[in-house]
């Protein structure tokens, strides 16, 4: 047991209750649930393709570069394609993904790594858990399937991101997380990337890839 539960025990004992009584966890929900909501920014309220004009133009405006693709299967291709036009080597390290281990990868010349990284990769493909179209932002899970390496230390970034989980605000996809994940099973680190890596600590002059990826590209599955 640790400290933690140590202290929740003990003020469970002295209020003569166990943490499992349903009218106590009722009240405690319907408390929750009637609480303000916080303020929400309304440019973030589109939906569809105006959504996703949004998103785009929001992280292009990071620096990003975005490419749209009509399914999965699109997906190596255009990355061979952007790697290629950046006169980038032809190396892509990925998770375990199971979304990214479908896509057709062996139609490419990409010569393939899976795992974390450990510092020496240049190029990496992970896929978001989702986006944000009020700031261009991505949404990232933490685990093997997309190791936080990942997001960190190549200097290229490559995010792949469904359509459908490209979200208006914030709080809509925190939202999706805690239904997806639960209250018991929350990840471990949830990464959100808005372009790539930049400081102007140093005579107020922007440097890329200070702290991470020099490039981040996404694409968009519009399936």
């Amino acid at each position: 047991m640790s400290a933690r539960d140590d202290i929740l025990a003990n003020i469970r004992r002295s209020l003569g209750v166990t943490g499992r009584e349903t009218i106590r966890t009722q009240i405690v929900e319907e408390r929750i649930e009637r609480a303000p909501k916080g303020l929400i920014p309304a440019r973030g309220q589109v939906s569809g393709e105006e959504r996703l004009a949004m998103f785009k133009a929001q992280a292009e405006a990071a620096l990003a570069t975005v490419t749209e693709v009509s399914s999965p299967a699109d997906v190596p291709r255009s990355i061979a394609s952007y790697l290629r036009d950046h006169n980038l080597p032809a190396t892509l390290r990925m998770g375990a993904d199971l979304r990214l281990k479908a896509m057709p990868w062996g139609e490419t010349s990409l010569d393939m790594s899976h795992g974390p990284s450990a510092g020496g990769d240049l190029n990496a493909v992970s896929h978001a858990f989702g986006g944000v179209a009020e700031t261009g932002s991505l949404v990232m899970i933490s685990g093997p399937e997309n190791p936080s390496t990942l997001n960190f230390l190549p200097d290229n970034h490559i995010i792949v991101v469904a359509e459908k989980d490209i979200t208006g605000d914030y709080e809509a996809v925190w939202s999706k997380v805690r239904f997806a994940f639960g209250k018991s099973s929350m990840p471990r680190t949830v990464n959100w990337i808005t372009g790539p890596s930049r400081s102007g600590d140093i005579e107020q002059t922007m440097l890329l890839g200070a702290h991470g990826p020099r490039r981040l590209h996404i694409v968009v599955v519009r399936e």
